[in-house]
């Protein structure tokens, strides 16, 4: 018998404080309610679960799991569930907090949740995976709901962990209301109600985001250069995005291994190595690359797609890439953040560059909705707009204020969520 593991104390400095500074920050520029600011800075409901999974041997293992719901002043709680042996609270809090900020930006009308479970998926049987999942989400009950919290697919989970959510949801409801619940989540299989574009999105978004600031820069991009920190779903469809516009992608690195080629990678090759081996290493379409020595290539643009806190003040002198874009949440530290703000290096942040599946996920409620099946070409154009809208409404904010695109995407999100709570007021 496994005991329940002990996580509510982070090995890394605190994300979730990390969030409330930047919070501060935005409160303070655009002159935030007292009370708006307060309720913006903690999480609305923090729920912590303990459940029992048999694993294949017979044995049993006691494992812990989270339900962050920050805010739902905007519309149901909205954020993915991750599996990732480094998850805890204090963690899933920030990623709560970001897709608040995030779901704001974008004009969404959801809140912000995140959630997950302390495991290393990759040690699981598939048998064994799809009980975590199914016992995860009846631990979590009514916490969950198709106009309440929406959960997605996240690191470590996928479409067919969503369909196990689904399918153990519907089978918690009576008869007459199993068939209304395909929107309780999103990022499902397609023959489940899923959309079209859904796997892609995060990753096409970031490259959309990317395309409006050459486009800001009156600049070309093709020809441009790019290294991607991870190769999971959003750094591979970052990469092959990107050379749909003729980027050429150099580097590439996980938590294994790296790989990098002058001129560029075979991204097609590249995708076959991972899906056969599990990591980049190894690659014989390109030279060994440790991962420290990613951050210093001479790169046009330098993309984290992995964890939080990858560039920290330990490396951050050690990046010569002009523009740095947070396809993954919270990849730079705030302090590391001052030094390239200072530096004069763009980061195009988190909240704005990576809202491409949270974009594609409200589409795909939306279609479950109104018993609607959009056509891929539909969901792209939704999913430009979107990204290029809030890129547009940040670059306004930008320019009328004199902030970096990390301060003016907070102080855009901030306002709106700061007119809401004018607006409807506070109950009672």
């Amino acid at each position: 018998m496994t005991a329940t593991v002990d996580t509510e104390t982070p090995t890394r400095p605190s994300l979730f404080a990390q969030v409330q500074r930047q919070i501060d920050e935005a409160a303070e520029i655009v002159g935030i309610g007292h009370a708006a600011k307060r309720i913006l800075a903690s999480p609305k409901n923090e729920l912590i679960v303990n459940f029992p999974v048999r694993r294949d041997d017979g044995d049993w293992e006691v494992l812990r799991g989270y339900r962050i719901q920050h805010n739902n002043v905007l519309g149901p709680y909205k954020g993915g569930m991750r599996f990732h042996p480094a998850v805890d609270l204090d963690e899933v809090r920030a990623l709560a907090s970001w897709m608040t900020f995030k779901c704001a930006l974008c004009r969404l009308p959801f809140g912000g949740a995140k959630g997950g479970v302390a495991i290393d998926p990759r040690r699981l049987s598939p048998a064994e995976l799809e009980r975590v999942v199914r016992r995860f989400t009846h631990a979590l009950g009514a916490n969950i709901g198709p106009e309440h919290d929406i959960p997605a697919p996240d690191m470590g989970t996928d479409a067919q962990a969503m369909a196990w959510m689904m399918d153990t949801f519907a089978n918690s409801l009576g008869p007459g209301e199993r068939q209304a619940v395909s929107r309780v989540v999103t990022g499902k299989p397609l023959e489940l109600g899923g959309s079209e574009g859904r796997v892609a999105a995060t990753g096409r978004g970031v490259v959309y985001a990317i395309r409006h600031y050459y486009g800001e820069q009156d600049r070309l991009i093709a020809g441009a250069t790019a290294a991607i920190q991870g190769f999971g779903n959003v750094g591979t469809h970052t990469a092959l995005a990107l050379a749909e516009l003729d980027v050429a992608v150099v580097a590439v690195t996980d938590d294994r291994g790296g790989v990098y080629r002058d001129g560029g990678l075979d991204l097609v090759g590249l995708r076959a190595h991972v899906a056969a081996t599990g990591s980049v290493a190894g690659f014989a379409g390109g030279d060994t690359l440790h991962p420290d020595e990613l951050w210093s290539l001479p790169v046009d643009l330098l993309i984290p797609a992995a964890i939080e806190s990858q560039i920290t003040l330990d490396n951050v002198q050690t990046i010569r890439a002009p523009v740095i874009v947070e396809a993954a949440n919270g990849p730079i530290t705030a302090d590391a953040d001052r030094v390239l703000h200072d530096a004069g290096v763009v980061v195009i942040p988190d909240i704005l560059a990576n809202a491409g599946g949270v974009v594609v996920s409200h589409a795909e409620w939306v279609q479950n909705k109104t018993s609607m099946h959009w056509t891929a070409d539909e969901v792209e154009r939704r999913l430009r707009d979107a990204i290029w809208d809030a890129c547009d409404r940040v670059q306004l904010v930008r320019h009328r204020l004199g902030l970096s695109r990390r301060s003016a995407a907070y102080a855009e999100a901030t306002q709106l969520l700061e007119s809401v709570y004018g607006l409807r007021g506070i109950f009672p």
